[in-house]
Parts: structure tokens; C-alpha cells; sequence
């Protein structure tokens, strides 16, 4: 099955060279001048990932950005952009970008980073995976345990993706910070990914001192087992 990719951008020529490019590439793409015309298209269509120019007619794409990440986690951000400040970029992912590429860009360099973005980013197939008592439907984008909904942040839905996605390896925490941060500005990774799967483990363990899934391997990492 081919990827799809929505690309929205106010510059048709930009339009024009990404559709054909990412379509000999062998992606499926939708194009949107607007981001009014976007939403149209993802009413009745979802893309595996979302490239999307900051500055558009008729929103802000940061906000836009901001929105996307609370309503639907799972799917990857590229930011295009014509502001290259480093506090533009910083910005840009800390608000849930998986990438950020600064206009005028080299087009096969664009494809290299969405080729590895969507090779990173949950990578699942299943519409749906239940581990005991812990259910994650990607379609709907719920994780339910013993029955319950539970509500995650799109950060610890993104790891549990990733975990789930390699169930049984044991992920070093440089593995973790390249899949699900970008931001080399925090001070202390170690203790980001610690507390973040610390918050994970209460969301989805019946008892977090002793998880049940998400194990820890001294010395190593993190192990996911079903």
C-alpha cells in the first residue's frame, strides 16, 4: 500500500514540483493551497503524514501544527518554512513537528527526510494490537485499559507506538530520543525519556513500581514485552 501525503502550501509552483516529485517516488499525494481546503480533503481522506507551510492564507501553521498533534498524534509534521532562526526551528518542534526543512530546499533532500520520518514514526500496520489487557486501536487513535479509555499526551503516544512497534528489543535511550525528540536544546535527555516513561507507565501499567510491559534493562534501556 502507498503512503499518502497531504502537502499543503500557498505556492502552487512548490505544489506542482512536491506532487510530481513524491509521485515518482511512489507516494499517493493530495495538494491544498489553503489550509481551509486541507481540512476539506481530511475530511474524506487520511494521509500517513502532513507537510505543511507555516505561512498560509488563511492560518498560522504553527497553530495549525499545535492542533493537528492534539487531534491525530500518530501522524508525522514536516514544517516548511521560510523563517531559519534557530528559535523558528525550536519552536517548530517543540509544539510536535517531526521534521522542520527551511525554503528554498533541495527536493530529493525533502524526500530522504520523509522517507525516514515515516519509517520512524509508528510504523504499525495492525489497525489495531491488544496486549493483556492493554488495547491501542490506530485507527481511532484510543488506547483502552481493562476496558477504560486512557488519555496519553502525543508524546507518550508516540512511545508507546515506537514500543509497541519493537516489542521485545531493548531500546537505548539514544534510539528513543532520535525517534520521538528532535530538540537538542533539552538539558538533560536522560531524564526527559525517564520521566516521560515513568508518566506512560502509570497510564498503562496496573501497578507502575512493577510494570508488567514496559520493562527497564539496567545499564540498557527499555524493553517492551506482550
Amino acid at each position: 500500500m502507498k503512503n499518502r501525503i497531504l502537502t499543503v502550501d500557498d505556492d502552487r509552483d512548490i505544489l506542482k514540483v512536491l506532487k510530481a516529485n513524491l509521485e515518482l517516488h511512489g507516494y499517493e499525494v493530495d495538494t491544498a493551497e489553503s489550509w481551509t481546503k486541507a481540512q476539506e480533503i481530511l475530511t474524506t481522506r487520511q494521509p500517513d503524514m502532513i507537510i505543511l507551510d507555516i505561512m498560509l492564507p488563511d492560518g498560522d501553521g504553527i497553530e495549525i501544527c499545535r492542533h493537528l498533534r492534539k487531534e491525530s498524534p500518530q501522524i508525522p509534521i514536516i514544517l516548511l518554512t521560510a523563517r531559519d532562526k534557530v528559535s523558528d526551528k525550536v519552536m517548530g518542534l517543540e509544539i510536535g513537528a517531526d521534521d522542520y526543512v527551511v525554503k528554498p530546499f533541495e527536493t530529493l533532500e525533502l524526500i530522504a527526510r520523509i522517507g525516514a520520518c515515516l519509517r520512524r514514526v509508528c510504523p504499525i500496520t495492525e489497525d489495531e494490537v491488544v496486549i493483556g489487557n492493554l488495547k491501542v486501536d490506530f485507527k481511532k487513535q484510543i488506547v483502552t485499559v481493562s476496558g477504560k479509555k486512557v488519555e496519553l499526551t502525543p508524546k507518550e503516544y508516540k512511545l508507546l507506538c515506537f514500543f509497541i512497534n519493537n516489542r521485545g528489543e531493548v531500546m537505548d535511550r539514544e534510539t528513543i530520543r532520535k525517534t520521538i525528540w528532535k530538540d537538542s536544546h533539552i538539558y538533560s535527555w536522560s531524564r526527559v525519556i525517564d520521566v516521560h516513561i515513568q508518566h506512560l507507565r502509570q497510564k498503562i501499567e496496573k501497578d507502575p513500581s512493577n510494570p508488567k510491559y514496559l520493562l527497564t534493562v539496567p545499564g540498557a534501556g527499555y524493553r517492551f514485552m506482550d
